[in-house]
C-alpha cells in the first residue's frame, strides 16, 4: 500500500506538471486549455502522449516558401491592388464586387488572396455529374494535371481516375497527384504504381517518418484541388472515393457543392497547389510560364482563393466567414457537415439573426463522426433561441461547405464550420463575388429544404436526457475535436 501511495503521488505530480505545461502551450486558447486538462484529469500520462500527437502547436513555423512567388509577379500585384482600393481608384468591373471591398482588402493584406474579376463557374452538387465533367476536362488536357485531394480511396472510383491520369502521362502530359496520408490513410503509393511507370508523380502531405507512427496526424490537408493546363480549376468538397457517388449504404445519396472555374482565379489555385506539392515533394517544382499561361478572359465573376492552415497567424477563411455574416442585410443561407462554431463566430450569427437578417443552416441528419454530430446539435440550440432557421437534410448525407449571403456573395471550399477546419487543418475557399452563382447557391439551398425537415424550438427542447447528455460532453470536447 505505501508503494502505491508513493506512485499515486508521483503520478499526481506529473500529471500537475503536464497540466502546467499545456497551460502554458495552449495559453492563446482558453477553450482548447479547459479540454486538454480535461483530458489530462481523466486520463493521467495517456492524456498527455495524446496532447504531443493530437496538440502541437504549428501556428510557430513556416511551412511554405513563398520566396520563389514574387518571381511570377504575385507580390507586385498583390501591392498594386492593395494601393488602388485605399486609394478608391480600383478598377472594379461589377457593383456587387465593389459593395465588398473591405473583405477583398482584408483578404488580401491577410492571405495574399489575389482578387480576379474573369471567371466563368460552374457548380456541381452531384458526385457523377462532378467526376463525369472532371473526366472529361482530363481527357482534354495537354500540358499538365495537378491534382490534390485529402482522400483518395482505392476503390471503383479511384481506379478510373488513375487510368485517365496514366494515359495522360503516356500521351506526355506532365501529372502530379498529392493526398494526404491521414485522410487517405488505406491507400498507398503502389496503387499509382501505372502512373508513376508512365512519369506522373505522387507524393504525401505530412507522411508518417516511423512506419504506423505519425506525429502530426491532426493536422490534416483537407484541400481539394485539380489545375488543368493552368486554365480551368476544381475546389470543393467532393473528396475520391465511391461513396461520393452515393455508393455507400451507411450514408446513401452524397450531397456535396464543388466548383469549376475557368478564369484567373485558376493562377491562385495553381499558385496553393504548388506551395504544398513543394512542401510535400523532393522533386520541386519551379514557378514556370507553362503554369501561369496568359488567360482570355471567359467570365465575369469575382473570386478570392483564401487559404488557411494550422501554420497561418489569423484564421483566414473563419474571418471571411464571419465578414460575411457582419455584413448581411437580408439572407444568410449556410451549409455544412459539422457545426462547432467559436465564440466569434456563433455571436456574429446570433446578432445577424436577432437583427432580423434570415439566417438558416442545413446539417445533416446521420453522423461520421459521432461527438461533432453531437456538439452541433448542441450549438444549433442557440441559434433556434436567437430566430434562426435550422434544416436536417434527409435525403442521405449533406457534406456541402457553403454560404450565400444577401444574393450576390458566397463561399464555396473545404472548410467547415468547425475548430479543426479554423485552427487544424490545412483548408482553401473560393469567395464569389457574383449575384448569379451566389443565387444559384441559394436556390440550391431552397431545393435542398424540400429534402430535409425543420427543426423546431419547441421539438428541439423535447429531446431527451440521454440526447442532452451526449450534447453536453460533445460540446465540452468540441474545441479537440
Amino acid at each position: 500500500m505505501h508503494i502505491i501511495s508513493i506512485l499515486l503521488g508521483i503520478l499526481f505530480v506529473l500529471n500537475l506538471g503536464f497540466a502546467a505545461l499545456v497551460i502554458f502551450l495552449e495559453r492563446k486558447d482558453a477553450g482548447a486549455t479547459w479540454a486538454w486538462l480535461m483530458v489530462l484529469l481523466f486520463i493521467p500520462l495517456l492524456g498527455f502522449v495524446m496532447y504531443l500527437v493530437f496538440g502541437q502547436n504549428l501556428s510557430r513555423r513556416r511551412l511554405f516558401d513563398w520566396d520563389n512567388i514574387k518571381k511570377v509577379g504575385i507580390e507586385d500585384l498583390i501591392e498594386e491592388q492593395v494601393t488602388e482600393i485605399k486609394s478608391g481608384i480600383y478598377p472594379f468591373r461589377h457593383e456587387e464586387i465593389a459593395r465588398h471591398k473591405d473583405l477583398i482588402y482584408m483578404h488580401l493584406v491577410n492571405d495574399d488572396a489575389v482578387l480576379t474579376q474573369d471567371n466563368a463557374i460552374s457548380v456541381f452538387t452531384d458526385g457523377e455529374e462532378k467526376f463525369n465533367a472532371l473526366i472529361g476536362d482530363i481527357g482534354r488536357a495537354s500540358d499538365h494535371i495537378h491534382f490534390q485531394y485529402y482522400i483518395f480511396q482505392k476503390d471503383d472510383l479511384g481506379r478510373k481516375l488513375v487510368e485517365k491520369l496514366t494515359l495522360k502521362a503516356q500521351e506526355g502530359v506532365k501529372v502530379r497527384v498529392l493526398y494526404d496520408e491521414m485522410g487517405s490513410r488505406k491507400t498507398r503509393k503502389r496503387f499509382f504504381r501505372d502512373l508513376i511507370a508512365a512519369g506522373g508523380e505522387v507524393e504525401v502531405f505530412f507522411p508518417s517518418r516511423i512506419p504506423y507512427v505519425n506525429t502530426r496526424l491532426n493536422y490534416r490537408n483537407h484541400r481539394k484541388l485539380v489545375i488543368i493546363d493552368g486554365k480551368l480549376g476544381y475546389v470543393g468538397g467532393f473528396n475520391v472515393g465511391d461513396e461520393y457517388l452515393g455508393l455507400n449504404p451507411k450514408f446513401g445519396y452524397w450531397r456535396d457543392t464543388h466548383l469549376r472555374i475557368e478564369g484567373s482565379a485558376t493562377l491562385a489555385m495553381q499558385t496553393r497547389f504548388l506551395l504544398d506539392w513543394n512542401h510535400a515533394a523532393r522533386n520541386k517544382v519551379g514557378y514556370e510560364s507553362c503554369y501561369f499561361p496568359i488567360i482570355e478572359s471567359i467570365g465575369k465573376a469575382g473570386v478570392q482563393v483564401v487559404s488557411s492552415g494550422p501554420d497561418s497567424e489569423w484564421e483566414q477563411i473563419k474571418n471571411g466567414y464571419i465578414k460575411l455574416i457582419t455584413s448581411a442585410k437580408r439572407t444568410i443561407f449556410i451549409q455544412t457537415p459539422y457545426f462547432i462554431p467559436d465564440a466569434s463566430l456563433l455571436d456574429a450569427l446570433r446578432i445577424a439573426a436577432l437583427s432580423g437578417v434570415d439566417v438558416r443552416l442545413m446539417i445533416p441528419n446521420k453522423p461520421d463522426h459521432l461527438f461533432v454530430y453531437w456538439a452541433t446539435y448542441s450549438y444549433v440550440g442557440e441559434l433556434l433561441k436567437a430566430g434562426a432557421r435550422i434544416y436536417i437534410y434527409q435525403n442521405g448525407f449533406i457534406h456541402a461547405k457553403t454560404i450565400a449571403v444577401d444574393s450576390e456573395i458566397s463561399s464555396v471550399g473545404t472548410a467547415n464550420i468547425d475548430v479543426r477546419s479554423f485552427r487544424l487543418n490545412f483548408e482553401v475557399n473560393a469567395f464569389i463575388y457574383d449575384e448569379e452563382i451566389s443565387k444559384k447557391l441559394e436556390n440550391i439551398f431552397i431545393n435542398d429544404m424540400k429534402k430535409s425537415e425543420e427543426l423546431t424550438e419547441v421539438g428541439y427542447l423535447e429531446r431527451s436526457l440521454w440526447i442532452r447528455f451526449k450534447e453536453s460532453i460533445s460540446r465540452l470536447l468540441s474545441p479537440i475535436l
